[in-house]
This record gives C-alpha cells, sequence and structure tokens, in this order.
C-alpha cells in the first residue's frame, strides 16, 4: 500500500510540473514563431571606382521579398553612410525603406567611412560629391536594368544630391531633401583639410535638457550609444573637410537651387534644427516641382530620425511622400 501510494505521488507530481510547464512551452513556441516572422536583411557590396578611387557602395533588400525600386542615401559632411541604419528596434531608416519594397543603397563619399582615405581632405567637396553620387546612380541602374531611381540626401547631402539632381536629373523619380543647407551656416576659417573626430562630436547633435547633458527623452539611450560607437568604428578619428568649407559661409551664400530641381522632392526637417535658415524653407515650396511637399516635425533636431517620439513619424511621411 505504502509503494502504491508513493507511486501515486510521483504521478500526481509530474502531472502538475507538465501542467504548470504548458504555458511556458507556448510562450516559447510564440517567440520562436515571432522571429522566424521578423524580416531578415541581406547585405551585398558592390565595387564601385572612381578616379582610382575605390568607393564604398552596399544595397540592403528584405530577403525573400522582391524588389523593383531603388532608393540611394547620401550621408553628410562629417560621418558616413552606417547612420542611415542603426540596427536596434525599429529605428533603421535603411531597413524601414527595405520592408517596403526598396533596395536600399548606400554610398560612402570618396574619403568617408569605408571608401578609400584620401590624403587630401579638401577634395571631395559638394561637386566632387556630386560627381561621386552620378557614379553610383549609373551603377544602380547598370545593376538593375532600372534607368530611374529616388535619392534622399541628409544636411550636406542635401547640398551634394541637389547639386547631382540639378545635373544629372534624368535618372531620377523623385528627391528626398532631409534637414537642408540650403544656404551657408556661418562663415568660419575651415584651414585643415581633415575634421579631428571626437566621442564627443559625434554626440553633438542630440538635443540637450537645461543642464547641457543629452535629453534621454528624445534620444533612447541605446540609440546614443550606437551612434557614437559606429561613428568611431567606421569613421575613425578624421573625416575630409571639403564639404564642410563649402558650407561654413555666409548665410546669404546659396548652396541649393532650388528652381534647377525638376524632380517631385520633399523637403522633410525638425524644427529645433540649429543649422537650417527657416525662413528659406518656409519658401521653398513655390521653387519646387508639382508634386513636392514640404513637412516640419515639431520638436525634431537635425538627428530627427532617430530621435524617440519622432522617427516613426519620419519614416511614415518619407514612404508616403515615396509612394505617391
Amino acid at each position: 500500500m505504502k509503494k502504491f501510494l508513493i507511486i501515486i505521488s510521483i504521478i500526481l507530481i509530474v502531472f502538475i510540473l507538465l501542467f504548470l510547464s504548458i504555458p511556458k512551452i507556448i510562450a516559447t513556441k510564440d517567440l520562436l514563431k515571432n522571429i522566424m516572422q521578423r524580416p531578415m536583411y541581406e547585405y551585398k557590396e558592390y565595387p564601385l571606382y572612381r578616379n582610382n578611387i575605390k568607393l564604398h557602395l552596399d544595397r540592403i533588400d528584405v530577403i525573400g521579398k522582391s524588389s523593383n525600386k531603388n532608393i540611394l542615401l547620401i550621408h553628410g559632411v562629417t560621418y558616413s553612410s552606417h547612420e542611415f541604419d542603426i540596427k536596434y528596434k525599429d529605428y533603421s531608416l535603411a531597413r524601414a525603406l527595405a520592408r517596403e519594397g526598396y533596395s536600399v543603397w548606400r554610398l560612402d563619399i570618396a574619403g568617408f567611412g569605408k571608401s578609400d582615405a584620401l590624403t587630401d581632405g579638401f577634395m571631395p567637396n559638394t561637386d566632387y560629391a556630386a560627381e561621386d553620387i552620378n557614379s553610383a546612380v549609373e551603377k544602380i541602374t547598370q545593376i538593375t536594368g532600372q534607368d530611374n531611381i529616388d535619392l534622399l540626401g541628409w544636411s550636406w547631402g542635401t547640398v551634394t544630391a541637389s547639386k547631382f539632381a540639378s545635373k544629372h536629373g534624368n535618372h531620377l523619380n523623385k528627391l528626398v531633401l532631409y534637414a537642408p543647407i540650403i544656404n551657408g551656416i556661418g562663415k568660419c576659417d575651415i584651414k585643415e583639410p581633415f575634421h579631428h573626430n571626437t566621442w564627443e562630436h559625434a554626440a553633438e547633435d542630440f538635443q540637450r535638457d537645461t543642464n547641457g547633458h543629452i535629453d534621454y527623452s528624445t534620444i533612447d539611450p541605446v540609440v546614443a550609444e550606437l551612434w557614437a560607437s559606429s561613428c568611431w568604428h567606421y569613421d575613425g578619428d578624421l573625416s575630409p573637410n571639403g564639404g564642410r568649407r563649402d558650407i561654413c559661409v555666409d548665410e546669404f551664400k546659396n548652396l541649393i537651387d532650388l528652381s534647377k530641381i525638376n524632380v517631385p522632392t520633399l523637403i522633410i526637417y525638425g524644427d529645433k534644427d540649429p543649422y537650417l535658415n527657416y525662413k528659406l524653407i518656409n519658401s521653398a515650396q513655390k521653387q519646387l516641382p508639382v508634386g513636392s511637399s514640404v513637412k516640419k516635425i515639431s520638436g525634431g533636431s537635425h538627428v530627427v530620425f532617430i530621435e524617440k517620439p519622432y522617427y516613426k513619424a519620419f519614416q511614415k511621411d518619407i514612404i508616403n511622400f515615396l509612394k505617391q
């Protein structure tokens, strides 16, 4: 009898343990299902040379998702194209566009990021960078067989992308100017051919609180860390200063001739961006072609595309414009 009771007790314990573990098993299966349903991304580099300088050009696609749309992303004056792909949650602009069916291309201008280093940091100025963009666009159209692509430039990238658009607009469907530097940001004497990058400089565009500290209500601490780490990893301690010398001029000097852009254009910006001339931005609509738009993101800064309260609206506005 005693042995029988022991056996029954063991069976009951096993039954209880199995019963208690069922929710965990279901939760584990749901977790695995969610992981399997998440999109996977393919990164592929393409050899590109101009003036015997190797330029970094890569392409991001969602694995298993066909794409017949292409967009090229152009970086700003200090740090390179890695900034468009913050691999945390859904902050990555590149991946957001890929999920919408785009092949997303990123170019590092000569001397920046993963492109060949240069001895003359003044060489890749605005005009030079515009021709790097042209080489990349020609390469993309050659690879894809499509004659036209979309183009997004950020900061100094709006100046270089606009220069390209005014000379080679026949290759474009639509243009996105994010935080456009329409005029000079103020005269300063750029004497050194290279900018000396620091961890602090990489975080310089983050919004600050009243004590001068990074405002973590606008930037996720993980995003801030990934951003600064990537800048140091990909760009190191030196970046070419040709573009900086071009934009650090008197405010009356025009840098983007909107009248020469002949494709539908989206201007998108945050209203807390210290580099922008809001008067010129607010009057830009009437200078742009039919189908163009100007979007303000209230509260956003120069890095609104990775700011916690605003990045989703930023992505949505761009995707909606490109789909129109």
